[in-house]
């Protein structure tokens, strides 16, 4: 498997994203489950199936860019509201990259890392490690390159990703993602409930990092992305359940600009399971 992926990472986009497009809907047409969860998530939001039907195909396509992203050359991304990454570095307090599972997220941090690694130093992303060995080290392997480093959702990851804002640094996270159970709170999003992660807001609180809301859109027809930055409405507010409702809002204004490319499918409703292996406590143990 890692040979092919390997392979698979010198074929043009243009061509992967044709084959992501059949993936995303064999996919779809295949799990009633994955069907009936997209199409609710996407009517929470108050969308009809008809007008968010192209995110089935960009949901392969997302799947289908993995291999060039790990593997390949990191594309040439176009920016939108690039100063404000600027300002938010000159504050000298470290910056965190917020993303939603929307467009090509991964993408986000790569072309940061090109981008600004040199100047501000390494982005630090959290990811969380596959249960399979080959592919966990081969996401270790893809994601560790130059002028980003990616840190396991540890104890010792969160510790890292502090002493990476207090150096002025990056940090990347997806705030939508269901964090474990007691590293969360519930919080609405698109109107109802969902376990949100804490760690972002207490990262902030904890450093004065700036915090910028971030999506990677993907142009069609392979012609590249499109990253757009814009800076949260108001400060996080000290109360968890507040700054995790402010985080959540930001991420439906992002979804709400390109929702035909948000990952409908993914279960964000779902209830936290097992003990966390970062707890609500981690961010004040880890100054």
């Amino acid at each position: 498997m890692p040979v092919l992926v390997r392979l698979l990472a010198h074929i043009p986009l243009r061509f992967m994203h044709v084959l992501g497009a059949l993936l995303g809907w064999l996919a779809f047409l295949a799990s009633p489950t994955y069907r009936r969860r997209f199409v609710a998530n996407a009517a929470r939001a108050g969308y009809r199936f008809a007008e968010v039907r192209a995110a089935v195909a960009q949901a392969g396509r997302t799947a289908a860019e993995i291999p060039r992203l790990w593997f390949g050359s990191t594309p040439a991304c176009a920016l939108v509201n690039e100063g404000l990454v600027a300002e938010a570095y000159a504050a000298g307090r470290g910056v965190i990259y917020l993303t939603p599972h929307l467009g090509c997220f991964e993408l986000s941090a790569q072309d940061a890392a090109r981008r600004w690694g040199d100047r501000y130093g390494p982005i630090t992303v959290l990811y969380r490690p596959a249960r399979q060995a080959w592919l966990a080290r081969m996401m270790e392997t893809a994601r560790n390159r130059p002028a980003m480093q990616a840190v396991p959702t540890t104890l010792t990851g969160v510790r890292l990703m502090i002493k990476a804002l207090r150096r002025g640094e990056a940090v990347g996270l997806l705030p939508d993602q269901v964090p474990p159970d007691g590293q969360g709170v519930w919080a609405p999003f698109f109107g109802q409930d969902a376990y949100t992660m804490t760690l972002a807001a207490r990262l902030a609180q904890q450093t004065g990092a700036q915090v910028l809301i971030v999506y990677c859109e993907r142009l069609p027809k392979g012609r590249g992305f499109v990253t757009h930055f814009e800076r949260l409405e108001a400060p996080l507010a000290d109360d968890a359940v507040l700054a995790a409702t402010q985080i959540n809002r930001a991420m439906e204004h992002l979804i709400r600009q390109c929702p035909q490319q948000y990952l409908w499918g993914y279960a964000r409703y779902k209830r936290p399971r097992g003990p966390a292996p970062v707890g609500m406590a981690v961010g004040e143990g880890a100054a």
